[in-house]
Order: C-alpha cells, then sequence, then structure tokens
C-alpha cells in the first residue's frame, strides 16, 4: 500500500497563515481585524482542498498533534474555580489524570480528563497522559463524590492508552479500569464524555464512557493503537496505515455504528489552529447534553445508560 502523506506536510500552507494571523493579533492596528477574518478566509479554502485527502493515518496525526488544546486548556476556559484533587486515598497521585470539581454555567461539576505535558519536563512528568492505575482510582474518587452531592460528570479522553509497565500491572491496572467500567455503569448522576485528541484502548476507556459519548471531528476512538494493531496482527510497522484503515476509528465511522452521540465539528485545520473556535463549538454541545440529561429521572437514566452500553457490539449486515 502506497503511504499517505503526513499531515506535518499537507499543513504547511496553513500553519504559515496561522504564523500571520498571531502577528496581527499582536499589533495595535485599526484594520487587523479584517485581515485576520481574510486570513481564515484563506485558511478555509486551504483546508478544504486538504480535507478530502486525510487518511486514517492522518486523522491520528491531527488528534495526536503537540499544539492541540490539552484537559488543562478546556478547563481553563469552559469552567470556573477549578479545585484539582489529588491522591486515590490507596497509593499516590497521578499526574496523567486530573480531576476535580468546578463551575460550569453557575452550577458545581467533576471535571476529570488525561493531561499531556507541552515541554519535554512536562510530558515526562504526565507520563505522556499515559495513567496508571492510581489515576483511574482518583478518577472514580472523584465521581463517586460527584455523585453523592448531585454533581454532573464531564471527562476529557486524550491518552494513547494505559501505562503498561511493570508498577502498574503490579498494582492492579486491569482490575482499576474493569472496577471504573463496573462503577460509572451504576453511577446515579449524569455523564458526558468528550474525546478530544487520542482516546486509546483500555486508558481511554476507564474514563471514557457515560450517557453522552461526543467526539471532536478529527480525535479518534479505539480499541488499540494503529502501530499496536500492525505489531499484533500484521507482524509489520508498514502496516500501520492498514491497521488504522480497518479500526474503523474515525468519528464518522464510530457514530454510524452507534458506538459515540454525537461529532463536535472542528474548525477548519483542526483544533491546534483556533483552539478559541474549538471551546465555544465543545462548550455549545456539552452544555445541550448536560441539559438533556439533567432533565431526566436517575432510574431513566441508568436504564438508559445500561440499554446503551448493550447496544455496542450490535450491527445487522445489510
Amino acid at each position: 500500500m502506497e503511504k499517505s502523506a503526513e499531515f506535518y506536510t499537507l499543513e504547511k500552507g496553513i500553519l504559515s497563515l496561522k504564523d500571520q494571523i498571531d502577528a496581527l493579533a499582536e499589533i495595535d492596528d485599526i484594520g487587523k481585524k479584517d485581515r485576520i477574518a481574510a486570513l481564515r478566509s484563506e485558511i478555509a479554502k486551504e483546508w478544504a482542498k486538504i480535507l478530502p485527502q486525510l487518511t486514517t493515518v492522518n486523522i491520528v496525526q491531527i488528534a495526536r498533534h503537540p499544539k492541540r488544546p490539552y484537559t488543562l486548556d478546556y478547563i481553563a476556559f469552559l469552567f470556573q474555580d477549578f479545585m484539582e484533587m489529588h491522591g486515590d486515598r490507596r497509593y499516590a497521585d497521578d499526574p496523567a489524570i486530573v480531576a476535580g470539581l468546578a463551575f460550569y454555567k453557575g452550577r458545581t461539576v467533576a471535571v476529570i480528563g488525561h493531561q499531556k505535558g507541552r515541554t519535554t519536563r512536562a510530558r515526562i512528568d504526565r507520563n505522556f497522559g499515559q495513567a496508571n492505575p492510581e489515576g483511574y482510582r482518583k478518577a472514580l474518587r472523584i465521581m463517586l463524590e460527584a455523585e453523592k452531592f448531585g454533581f454532573p460528570v464531564i471527562t476529557f479522553i486524550d491518552t494513547p492508552g494505559a501505562y503498561p509497565g511493570i508498577g502498574a500491572e503490579e498494582r492492579g491496572q486491569a482490575e482499576a479500569i474493569a472496577f471504573n467500567l463496573k462503577t460509572i455503569s451504576m453511577l446515579r448522576t449524569p455523564i458526558v464524555n468528550v474525546v478530544i485528541g487520542e482516546g486509546g484502548s483500555g486508558g481511554g476507556l476507564g474514563i471514557g464512557f457515560g450517557d453522552q459519548l461526543m467526539m471532536l471531528e478529527h480525535s479518534f476512538y479505539s480499541v488499540i493503537s494503529p502501530e499496536g494493531c500492525a505489531a499484533i496482527v500484521w507482524k509489520d510497522q508498514d502496516a500501520v496505515e492498514e491497521a488504522a484503515e480497518n479500526l474503523g476509528i474515525r468519528a464518522t465511522t464510530l457514530l454510524e455504528f452507534g458506538i459515540i452521540d454525537k461529532i463536535i465539528p472542528e474548525p477548519p485545520g483542526g483544533a491546534h489552529i483556533d483552539p478559541e473556535q474549538t471551546f465555544k463549538n465543545v462548550d455549545k454541545h456539552l452544555y445541550q447534553a448536560l441539559k438533556k440529561l439533567e432533565g431526566k429521572p436517575v432510574d431513566e437514566l441508568l436504564d438508559e445508560r445500561y440499554k446503551k452500553i448493550r447496544k455496542i457490539g450490535v450491527f445487522e449486515e445489510r
């Protein structure tokens, strides 16, 4: 199979236009608003040319883009007075998952998400967004607090997967994720999940299901990474593109199969080109989802959640 172009090569023209927008934003010029609008129009035209060329591997590259907004970026824009909580009360804190309480449009919510780092030091400290068991237990601790006080739960998924290290396995990685799945399925409060980047394997699933599962347009949600699939099934890293295509990890495919409930559009070029517009898009859909879910009796909520989970994997041949 012929390899597709790297997304980072495809987006060069868009990045050049984005640099011009950033430069204009720094100067005091009466006419800069119109010039920025014109540049954004140029980005949209460039993106319209690139979009049909995007392969599934390109989508993976966009989802992993180093400038893509992370959980703490969403928290800073969408929520007020975020109070982060630390530790699982059993072993330690896990910086790969941030969790706490915040205000969202005047009411308290629990916010949980994977966090990658921007700098090399931060990436190492955050373990590249790969959580250990204590991260999933911390997340569940906050969810149970939310249930106790009737706060909705909002999660942001962005991880290549749960950390596969020896220490993580010794401390019960699989059990921690499995226990989360069991408990979340019965949690008596609304749960909204948003895949903002990578939704990798059980690492994403550990905080990544509930009543409403949404994905950003160029994120992905998968049982395994394309690289891992290529290594296991094809035993060949040259098969990554073939693996990605066959895994069905695009948001459009997952929506078609009923695994996710909604696709949140991204601005032309991807979330990293216009983070503020991305935050506004997520805000709109998040508010709509919470409003819909909070109007339901808890027993009805749990019944619908159960049916939603049971439908995953059921399909009809045409």
